[in-house]
This record gives C-alpha cells, sequence and structure tokens, in this order.
C-alpha cells in the first residue's frame, strides 16, 4: 500500500510527493492542486485521506473545491466525478443520521439527495453510486422498498456484494424477517470470512429474535474478540447474563454495560438498560438521567419507547402520577405493537384518574398482545364488572372465570366474579362467595368479612333460602359489632345495612311486627334513612291501609322530594283505586326530575291504556289516548331496547287497534324472551279469544292461573269465564265465575257476570226438550237467581255505574221475568216426560226380574237332570264291568271276505218307530250313506269293535272313527275275523267314556227318553213345531269318543254344558257320525235322510281341536 501521493507539476516531469502520515493543512494542499492544474482522481485521493485521519472541514473542501476546479482532461474521468459526489452524498447522509436537530437533519439529507441526483446524470447504474443511494433510502426510513430494488440491481449484477448483502439483511431485519436476514449476514460472513464485527453482531441479533440464545451468546462474544469495543454485543451479552436471574449473572451483566457506557455513553440501548437496572435498585434518580439521556440521543422510535416507559414507571412509583401519565402516554405514542407495557402502565394511570373506559381500551390493547394475561384479564374483569353494559358484564364474567381457573386461590377474582354473578347467576355467586369463604379459612386461616356474610345472607335471602339468610345476616351483625370497637364510623355503617336487610328477612317471614320495630330503630337513629319509610308504607298498603301507607310515602318525600321510588308508589296506590288524573300527576313528577325513568314512563303509557279502554264514545279522544301511550313505550324503548314491559303495551295498542296479527307476533317475542311475564299470556289468550280459537284460549288462561297464581285470581277467573261463554260451555263459565265469587262476594261486575249466565244456561235447558225434570227445575232456581240479581243490579245507587249499564241490568231483569212466566210449562213437561221415562223403567225393571227368575229355574232344573244323568252314567258302567270281566279273547281270527249283507249300516241306523233289533235289522235301507270325519287323532284308538245291545239298549248313538276314506273299505277291515255272533258278545271297552262329558249325558238321556215314550218328551224345556221337517245343525261339543245308537226327537234342548239349540221338532230317520276331542272345536253338519220343512241348529260350548266337519249324505 503506498503511504504517499504525488502531484504532477505543470508543465515540467517533477511531482510533488505528499505523505500520507504527514498531510499539510488542507487550504495549502487545496492550492497547490490549484496551481498545477491536478487531475480529479488526486483531488478525490487527497480528501479520502483527509477523512481517514478524521480532518473532516478540509475533506469536505477539497471535494466541494474539486467539483469546479479539477482537471477533467483525460480518459475515463466520470468515475472520478462519481466518487467525489458520491463520497460527498455519502458523508453527508452518516452526518444526517448522527444528527438530533430536525432542521439539521433535513439540510444534510437535503445535500446528499442533490448530490446523489447529480451523480444520477453521469452514470446511473455505478455499483457505488447505487449501494449509496440504498443506504440513504434505508436512512430515510420511509424508502425500504427502493434500498431493496436497488441492493436487488446490484446483487443481480454481482452476487457476492458484501455491501449489498447487508443491506439486504438489514431490511430482512426490519421486515421481522429474522431467517431471512440471517442467511444474508451468513452469505457475506462466507464471501469474506474477515468481515468486520457488526456482522457477527447483526448474526447475534437474528440468533436472539430466533430464540437461539446460546448461538446468539457465540456471535456476541466473537463479536467482541474482533472488536473488544462493539457496544451492541457488550449489552447483547449482558443482556443474557441479565436474563439468567443469578446474583453472579446479574453482577457480570450490570458490568457489561457499565464497560459499554464507558466506551459510549451516549448509545441509548445502553442509557436504556442501565436505566432498568437503576429502577430495580430503587435508584429513581438515576433511572431518570439516563432515560432521559438515551431519549435525547436517538431517533428511533422504539428507543425513545423504552426511555418514555423508564421515566413514566420511575414517577408513578413515586407517586407522581401526572408525570407517569405523560410519560406512558408519550411511550404508547412511539411504542411497537409488540411493546405494550407502556399502555399497561397507561391504563393503571386512567382507572387512578376515573377514566375506566380509556383505562380499558389500554388493557385491550396488552391482552391482545399477550392472551391469557393474568394480570390483565384479572383488571378487565374489575374493570367490566362495573359497567352498566350486559355485554361487558358478560366479558368480565369470562376473565374472572379465567382468572380462577388459572388461579384457584385468588380470593379477589372468586370475590369479583360473585358479585358480577349477584345480577345474573344467584346459585353460582354463591358459590364463587363459598369457595372464597373456604379459602379465606383454611389457606389465609383469616376470619371471614362482614361484608361477605351479608352478601351471602341476602343471596340466600333472594334465593328463598330464608332460614340460611337468617343465619348468615345474623352472624354479620355480631361480627360488625365486634369489629366495630376497631373501627366504629365504618361497622356502624355496616350494620345498618345489615339490620335493615333482617327486616326485610323477617318481612319475607311474615314476622311483621319485629320487621316494623327493626325498620322504626334504624330510623331513630338515622332519620333520613328514606328506604325504611318505603317499606313501612309497603307493609301498610299489603294490609290494606292505604292511608298509612300513604303517610309512610309522604315522610319518604319529606325526607328527599325528588324521590322516584316514593312518587312512583304513591302512583302505585291512586291506579290501584282507579284514580287516573292523580296517578298520573305523580309520574309525570318523577318525569321532571329524571326525564330517562323507564318504570315512570311505562306507568303513565298503562295510564293512558286504561283510559282508552274504558266504554267511551268519543273517538277522537280514544285515538289520542291511544298515541299518547304508544308514544310512551316507544320512548322506553329507545332508553332500554330490551325493556319487555315496553314491548307487551305496544303489542296491547296495537290489538286494541284491530292489528291482532300483529299484536301477537309482538307478544310472542316477549313470552320468548321470558317465561315469567304473566301479562304477557294473558294477552296471548285475549288474542285468542278475538280470533276466536276458544279451546286456545282457555288452555292459556288455566295454564296462567296454575304457573303465576297460588290462589285463585278474581280477574283471571273473569277472563277465563268470558272464554267459556263465547265457545258456548256455559256450565263450566257458571263453575269458574262462582269460583271467583267467593273469592270477591262485593264485586258487583262479578254479580252481573254471573246472573247473565245463569239466564242464558237456564234458557238453553228450558228449550231442549230432553232435559230432566231435575235439570228443568234446577234451572228454573238458577233463572230466579239471576232475576234476584239483575233486580238488585238495576236498583243499586250508581257508585258502580262506571263498570256496568244499569239499563241493560234491568232489561235483562225484565227477560228473566217474562221466562220464569213460562217456566211452568217447560215443567210441566219435564213432569211428563220423566213419568213417562219412569214407568218405562219400572217395566223394564219388572222384566229384567222375570227373566233372572226364570233363568234361575232352569238353572236348578238343569243342574239336577245333570246330577241324575251322572248317577245314571256311574250305574251303567258298573253294570258294564260286571258284564266284561269274563269277556273271551281271540287271538287269531279266520278273515272273512264275505262281506254280510243287509248288514253293514245296522248299527248306525236308528229307527224313528222305537222298536227292536229284528226291525233294524229287517229295516231296508235304500241309499247308502257317507261320512267325512277330520278327526284323524281318533284312528289310532282301538274303538273299531261294535257293541250291540238288544231290547231297551238299542237306540244308544254310536261313535266311529272318522276316516276319509270310503265306507266300505271301513267295513272290510272292522269285519275280518269275526262273525256276527261273535261280534254280538264282544263288546269295545272304548264304548262308553268315563269322562263327564256333558255332550255324553245327553245322548244318553236322549237314548233313554225314547224307551219310554212319552215321559221322555215330558223332560224336554223347550218344544218346536213341525213334525216333517229335516234337522240341519252346528254343534260345538265336547265329548270323548262314546258311540252310542240313538233314537232321538229333534226339538229337545239338552242339559249339557254345551247348550245347543234344536228348532225342529221332526221325526227323522237319521244316521250320523261325529267324534271329537274335549277342548277342541268341532263345526259339524249333518243333512238328515229326512226331507222337511224346517231347520234345526244347535250350538254347543265345548272346543274341539281336531276341526273336523261332518257330512251324513243319507236322503230320504
Amino acid at each position: 500500500m503506498s503511504t504517499s501521493i504525488e502531484i504532477p507539476l505543470r508543465d515540467t516531469d517533477e511531482v510533488i510527493e505528499l505523505c500520507v502520515d504527514q498531510l499539510p493543512e488542507g487550504d495549502e494542499v487545496l492550492g497547490i492542486l490549484s496551481q498545477e492544474n491536478s487531475q480529479l482522481f488526486i483531488w478525490v485521493n487527497l480528501a479520502l485521506e483527509y477523512y481517514k485521519q478524521n480532518k473532516i472541514n478540509d475533506f469536505i473542501k477539497i471535494l466541494e473545491a474539486s467539483r469546479a476546479g479539477a482537471n477533467v482532461n483525460y480518459r475515463d474521468f466520470e468515475k472520478d466525478q462519481m466518487r467525489a459526489l458520491d463520497m460527498l452524498a455519502a458523508y453527508y447522509v452518516q452526518e444526517a443520521n448522527r444528527e438530533k436537530n430536525k432542521d439539521k437533519k433535513r439540510d444534510l439529507f437535503t445535500k446528499a439527495t442533490l448530490l446523489y441526483t447529480t451523480a444520477d446524470k453521469i452514470i446511473m447504474y455505478d455499483q457505488n453510486h447505487l449501494l449509496g443511494r440504498a443506504y440513504f433510502c434505508l436512512l430515510e426510513g420511509d424508502k425500504m422498498d427502493q434500498a431493496d430494488a436497488q441492493f436487488n440491481f446490484v446483487l443481480n449484477q454481482s452476487p457476492n456484494n458484501i455491501p449489498s448483502l447487508l443491506g439486504k439483511a438489514c431490511i430482512a431485519y426490519n421486515k421481522k424477517d429474522f431467517r431471512g436476514a440471517l442467511a444474508f449476514y451468513k452469505k457475506a460472513l462466507r464471501t469474506n470470512p474477515n468481515c468486520p464485527a457488526a456482522v457477527r453482531l447483526g448474526m447475534g441479533h437474528c440468533f436472539m429474535k430466533l430464540g437461539n440464545q446460546d448461538k446468539a451468546r457465540l456471535a456476541f462474544e466473537r463479536a467482541l474478540q474482533l472488536d473488544p469495543q462493539c457496544v451492541g454485543a457488550l449489552v447483547g451479552l449482558a443482556i443474557l447474563k441479565l436474563n439468567l436471574q443469578q446474583p453472579d449473572s446479574i453482577r457480570s451483566g450490570v458490568q457489561m454495560l457499565s464497560k459499554a457506557y464507558t466506551i459510549d455513553s451516549s448509545n441509548p440501548m445502553v442509557l436504556n438498560h442501565l436505566a432498568n437496572h437503576f429502577f430495580f435498585k430503587k435508584d429513581y434518580n438515576k433511572v431518570q438521567h439516563l432515560a432521559l439521556h438515551a431519549f435525547h440521543n436517538t431517533e428511533n422510535e422504539a428507543m425513545r419507547a423504552e426511555s418514555c416507559y423508564q421515566l413514566a414507571r420511575a414517577f408513578h412509583v413515586q407517586g407522581d402520577y401526572d408525570q407517569a401519565f405523560q410519560y406512558y402516554y408519550q411511550a404508547t405514542q412511539f411504542a411497537p405493537v409488540a411493546f405494550v407495557l407502556p399502555h399497561f402502565g397507561l391504563g393503571q394511570m386512567y382507572i387512578y384518574r376515573g377514566d375506566a373506559e380509556n383505562a380499558a381500551q389500554c388493557f385491550e390493547k396488552v391482552l391482545k398482545a399477550q392472551p391469557g394475561n393474568y394480570e390483565t384479564m384479572k383488571i378487565l374483569g374489575s374493570l367490566y364488572a362495573n359497567s352498566t353494559s350486559q355485554s361487558k358484564r358478560d366479558i368480565a364474567k369470562n376473565h374472572l372465570k379465567k382468572v380462577t381457573e388459572q388461579f384457584a386461590d385468588d380470593i379477589e377474582a372468586w370475590i369479583e366474579l360473585a358479585q358480577i354473578l349477584e345480577q345474573s347467576d344467584l346459585q353460582g355467586s354463591l358459590n364463587a362467595y363459598g369457595t372464597a369463604i373456604k379459602i379465606l379459612k383454611k389457606d389465609v386461616q383469616a376470619e371471614v368479612p362482614t361484608e361477605i356474610l351479608n352478601n351471602v345472607g341476602a343471596l340466600h335471602y333472594r334465593l328463598n333460602n330464608l332460614e340460611e339468610a337468617k343465619k348468615y345476616l345474623e352472624e354479620a351483625l355480631v361480627r360488625a359489632q365486634s369489629e366495630a370497637e376497631h373501627d366504629p364510623q365504618y361497622y356502624n355503617s355496616i350494620s345498618v345495612t345489615i339490620t335493615y336487610n333482617l327486616a326485610r328477612l323477617n318481612e319475607a317471614l311474615c314476622v311483621f311486627d319485629k320487621s316494623e320495630k327493626l325498620y322504626k330503630d334504624i330510623l331513630k337513629e338515622h332519620p333520613n334513612y328514606v328506604d325504611c319509610y318505603l317499606r313501612l308504607g309497603c307493609m301498610a298498603r299489603d294490609e290494606g291501609q292505604i292511608h298509612d301507607a300513604s303517610y309512610w310515602f309522604k315522610e319518604a318525600l319529606r325526607i328527599n322530594k325528588d324521590h322516584p321510588d316514593a312518587w312512583s308508589l304513591l302512583g302505585n296506590l291512586h291506579l290501584a283505586q282507579n284514580e287516573w288524573g292523580p296517578g298520573q300527576k305523580k309520574y309525570e313528577q318523577v318525569l321532571k326530575a329524571t326525564s330517562q325513568d323507564p318504570y315512570s314512563l311505562i306507568a303513565l303509557g298503562n295510564v293512558w291504556l286504561q283510559t282508552f279502554q274504558q266504554a267511551s264514545k268519543d273517538k277522537e279522544r280514544e285515538k289520542r289516548h291511544q298515541e299518547r301511550a304508544l308514544s310512551m313505550y316507544k320512548q322506553v324503548l329507545k332508553i332500554d331496547p330490551k325493556n319487555i314491559w315496553a314491548a307487551n303495551g305496544i303489542g296491547a295498542v296495537l290489538a286494541h287497534k284491530g292489528t291482532v296479527n300483529e299484536a301477537r307476533d309482538i307478544f310472542a317475542q316477549v313470552r320468548e324472551a321470558t317465561a315469567d311475564f304473566c301479562d304477557v299470556w294473558l294477552n296471548i289468550a285475549h288474542i285468542y279469544v278475538e280470533q276466536r280459537q276458544y279451546v286456545s284460549a282457555i288452555q292459556m288462561y288455566e295454564n296462567c292461573l296454575r304457573k303465576f297464581y297460588k290462589f285463585h285470581n278474581v280477574e283471571v277467573l273473569q277472563y277465563l269465564a268470558r272464554a267459556y261463554y263465547k265457545a258456548g260451555k256455559l256450565k263450566e263459565a257458571k263453575m269458574v265465575l262462582l269460583k271467583a265469587r267467593r273469592v270477591a262476594p262485593q264485586d258487583s261486575v262479578l254479580l252481573y257476570n254471573i246472573a247473565l249466565v245463569l239466564q242464558r244456561l237456564a234458557t238453553q235447558i228450558l228449550k231442549d226438550e230432553k232435559s230432566t225434570l231435575q235439570t228443568v227445575l234446577q234451572a228454573v232456581h238458577e233463572l230466579g237467581l239471576s232475576l234476584k240479581y239483575f233486580t238488585y243490579l238495576a236498583d243499586k245507587e250508581l257508585e258502580d255505574k262506571m263498570r256496568y249499564d244499569i239499563k241493560l241490568a234491568g232489561l235483562e231483569a225484565r227477560q228473566c221475568q217474562d221466562l220464569l212466566s213460562q217456566a211452568q210449562y217447560h215443567v210441566a213437561r219435564a213432569k211428563r216426560v220423566d213419568e213417562e221415562e219412569r214407568q218405562l223403567r219400572r217395566k223394564q225393571e219388572d222384566e229384567r226380574t222375570a227373566f233372572k227368575l226364570r233363568q234361575l229355574e232352569e238353572q236348578k232344573k238343569r243342574e239336577e237332570e245333570s246330577r241324575a244323568n251322572k248317577e245314571q252314567l256311574l250305574q251303567k258302567r258298573q253294570e258294564y264291568k260286571e258284564k266284561t270281566k269274563n269277556a273271551l279273547l281271540f287271538s287269531e281270527m279266520p278273515n272273512e271276505k264275505v262281506r254280510p249283507k243287509g248288514r253293514g249300516r245296522k248299527d248306525q241306523y236308528v229307527s224313528d218307530s222305537g222298536g227292536s233289533d229284528a226291525d233294524n235289522e229287517g229295516g231296508n235301507v235304500s241309499k247308502e250313506r257317507k261320512y267325512k270325519s277330520g278327526d284323524r287323532k281318533d284312528k289310532k284308538r282301538k274303538s273299531g269293535g261294535r257293541k250291540r245291545k238288544d231290547g231297551a239298549h238299542s237306540d244308544s248313538g254310536s261313535d266311529r272313527p272318522r276316516f276319509k276314506r270310503s265306507r266300505k273299505k271301513h267295513h272290510r277291515v272292522e269285519d275280518d275275523g269275526l262273525t256276527a255272533k261273535q261280534k254280538s258278545r264282544i263288546v269295545s271297552k272304548a264304548t262308553i267314556s268315563t269322562s263327564e262329558s256333558d255332550s255324553d249325558d245327553n245322548k244318553l238321556k236322549i237314548a233313554s227318553g225314547d224307551e219310554s215314550g212319552g215321559e221322555g218328551r215330558k223332560r224336554k224345556r223347550r218344544i218346536s213345531s213341525g213334525s216333517d221337517q229335516s234337522s240341519r245343525s252346528r254343534s260345538r261339543s265336547r265329548s270323548k269318543g262314546s258311540r252310542s245308537r240313538s233314537r232321538s226327537k229333534s226339538g229337545s234342548r239338552s242339559k249339557s254344558r254345551s247348550r245347543s239349540r234344536s228348532k225342529s221338532g221332526s221325526r227323522s230317520r237319521s244316521r250320523s257320525k261325529s267324534k271329537s276331542r274335549s277342548k277342541s272345536k268341532s263345526v259339524s253338519r249333518s243333512r238328515s235322510a229326512s226331507r222337511s220343512k224346517s231347520r234345526s241348529r244347535s250350538k254347543s260350548g265345548s272346543r274341539s281341536k281336531s276341526g273336523s266337519r261332518s257330512k251324513s249324505g243319507s236322503r230320504s
């Protein structure tokens, strides 16, 4: 590197050699350069050397003079011109960056801009020129995009240009792209590993922002190795040491900051960190000095915000809230979005000044930057808890719930939460207070404050837990009296509040004498306690003592003549007495003091509503009152858009105007908002009545009575009776009105309505020809009552003339008189109808009695016959057993294939002549009979044998197994191996069943009856006509397969349990076969052998499982 600069002498070959280390004065060198007409590059090089030696004035003089005095008559002189202009411009930019005075800064930037503009005209795209302009744009602050574009242009030409890489890194860092900035720093370091310490410092800052503190520490340490005077590296290492929060590391960090301060006492970053250190050392004077010095030594807004914050909190902790407010506010103006500590402090200052709204805005900014911050949520919860806006109170509730979830032992948060919940969630508030009490007793081991005990007692009172409320309030009173020794003024005032609450509690417990005594005791010590006067007045009002109630309310007004509650209660007294005018004046008195009082506005609207509801012929007056009521309700909705009473009033006015659908929509919306508002239920029911939906109206009225009234309410009962009346249900209307009459016997309107309903009901009953005598007599009696009532109401004095029409009552009385004059006709008609009905009932009763006697007699006879049949069966069975003891059994019988002629149907034929077996055998059977049976189970039974009896036993019926196959095959199987003589000697044991079946009894009885001729017929209870009729019967019988051959005359009613009937009286010769099992259904059809004109049908009560149908196909 050359250590001297040669200046050629004009017109000679000699030069003047200037040693760089021993440069003469600037003016001398400037004279030599001008005299020798030196080329421009010599001027620039000499100026640069003067700059390096910190001879700034000489540097400026040479460069300024070179613009006009330098020799430019050589090749590529434009580059030297660019160097001269860019060097001087860069110097002005650097000086402007250091300058604190804004005017001087602006002048320097103007000079630099002029120089760069001049250079642009020479070589616009020179790299050094572009780099200079790019850094100039960076320092101006608002031209970062232009700088980025110029850096990109340079990098496109020279990708490894280190100044461009460092500029790009700076831009990326300011854009929060710390990873990109780190990449540019690394590329610059790889390009030139001998980069200055500032590159390592920039990397350290990037590592810090990326959260890599270990690499940041290494970068800062490397920067210090390269440049022990690097203030930024010292500050970075000091912060890392301080953040360890250990005594040794803190001491080391403070030492590093002190060293940095020694190197550069005007560095704002060093000054701010030292101020922060001395704040915790409580050396507030040094804090103020350092922070102010830092503030005046930087133009960086983030640095200035830090300085203002240090100053503000120093003043804050010293109690100088005005100065603290000023610096907090100034810090918020400079602070970036992420720096929220000034907003936190400013919010505290706003709270001190009572500006809760601005304070909440400050803390909202903090919470937005730091979601879930415990202190911020707690403060916001406390601020919003006292807000009148329900939405903000909901926000407060959410914040405090989160606080209690994060820190369950925070008593203040629990108490704040309980206070918020007092208005919306009584049980939740009580639980929060309970948690606070537990923490106080267990963790803090402190006594529960009197205020909390009082609040818990008040909550129990509102939840109707009166005994619990009494316990807490009495405990609170005892605690307050004991604490009064330490602070008499405060705790005596609390005792008054607790005493008042106890009086209210006793009032709710109906201990009125005690509550009255407590109220009066409070008034003795505190005569201005207005609420006691009001409560005494309310108690007197509830007891019906209107005069006393008015006295107490007026006493309250004597204490405070503008008290809105006292005026409102007086107005309510007038309204209860239907004194609309005086009541209106009382509410207007309230509105004079507070024109926005919703209660008074609604009360006035109700007054106008009541006045236009009264019967009046003045339509203009009615319309005027409607508009006044509507305007009052609308005014309330402007003040409180969610006021359900105002909305309900608007619906009532619309209903009276005739817009029923709109009114119904409003009432429906109010009911959706709250289901505990009685008036809207009644109004919806009124709408139903107007729309003639009487069933819905009645249901609504009844639901309202059940939901809102423990006892009968006269007004609602009258509404319900009206709905019944319009629905035509006069009896129900009468019953409802009688209930109301018991509650209010003095009500003349109620009496009028009862008389009207009685009259209409009596008229309806008398016109009904189907009315009974008792009903008619009752109607006549009630008509007489209606006459008495109307007569009383028509003759009554005119004190109630506004409540009903006296003339109309007289007309109704005369109508009752006319109806009573016609009543005797209706009574006589009813008596005649009643006598006819009585005779008819007597006749029917006699017939029923006779029929029952006949039934009992028949039943008795059937039982006797049944018993005789059973005895006869048992006797025959015994005889049978005796006869069959010695019966011969054959093991092998010869097969007889020849079928006996003329005897195949003998056992099944029953003669109607009462002859012997010989007659049966000699009889000619003209046609073959076919039988079918569905009883397949009987095939398995061995009942194929025949029973042959002579003489008296020949006519017992035979029961054979029923097969679907032809009869010939059946006889062939039966007769194989047996002669006729052998068949006559062998009898099957299955012939007579041991079952006590009623059908068997009948068959046996019928056979014996036929033997005895006329005696059998005498025992039959039912006799049917017709001698040549054929019987066709359906029977359901219970039989177990007995076989008998019978000769019967149909027409007898058997005594069996089957209760079969036969309507045919002819003697028919029939041969039938039926076989059924007990408890089964059998439907049999028989077609008799004889044709007759009558049909017989028999029904038995037995059930047959086989479901067989049998048809006898013989015709005679």
